[in-house]
């Protein structure tokens, strides 16, 4: 059986995104520009989905549990003109945890523990924040909710879930990943071992 074709979307944007705040696992809701760049992504998706020859309806679609990914993922499901809570909830694809560091910028992550911040800008991949997590633990809970897909998904998560599946699937390496900037209003399509971004 080929591998499921993923139509990853990033949730729209937050206050803490605009203000450059790490969210982690922090409830922050979308902005009005988030609100807007998720019915663009559905857009997008409905043209996708219709070229690559799929019912909407018959996808199945899941969300990160975090407010931000849910609420995307209505205002998707609403632009496809689908009932806004037809979708199910998979805890594995919830943002890094960034511990003491969430609410803060980089330069305030750097002032609260500066030995730990020098140390994960050497190996961001591998360091964890302060009572966090690390994009290494993040990329094995990745690729166990994707071996247990059954098809052909819509997925609404985060950057940091996205960065930890391309290094699952081996689409990129965990320095090629970890500086890769993940952008919000778009669709990312990883099909056939390659990732393609549609905006």
């Amino acid at each position: 059986m080929p591998a499921p074709v993923i139509y990853y979307i990033r949730h729209g944007e937050t206050a803490w995104n605009a203000a450059g705040r790490f969210q982690g696992t922090q409830d922050i809701p979308l902005n009005d520009l988030g609100r807007t760049q998720a019915a663009a992504a559905g857009g997008i998706l409905a043209g996708l989905i219709a070229r690559h020859g799929h019912a909407a309806s018959a996808l199945p679609f899941v969300a990160s549990p975090l407010g931000r990914a849910r609420l995307t993922m209505e205002l998707v499901r609403e632009t496809l003109r689908l009932p806004p809570d037809g979708y199910d909830l998979d805890d594995r694809l919830r943002e890094i945890a960034y511990g003491e560091w969430e609410g803060l910028t980089l330069p305030e992550m750097e002032r609260h523990d500066a030995a730990t911040f020098a140390s994960r800008l050497a190996d961001k991949w591998s360091v964890a924040a302060p009572s966090g997590e690390s994009y290494a633990s993040v990329t094995l809970r990745m690729r166990e909710w994707f071996d247990s897909l059954q098809g052909d998904t819509v997925t609404v998560a985060h950057g940091g879930t996205m960065r930890a599946l391309m290094v699952a699937l081996g689409i990129a390496t965990p320095s090629e990943a970890s500086e890769i900037p993940i952008g919000q209003g778009v669709v990312y399509v990883f099909r056939e071992g390659k990732l393609t971004k549609h905006g």
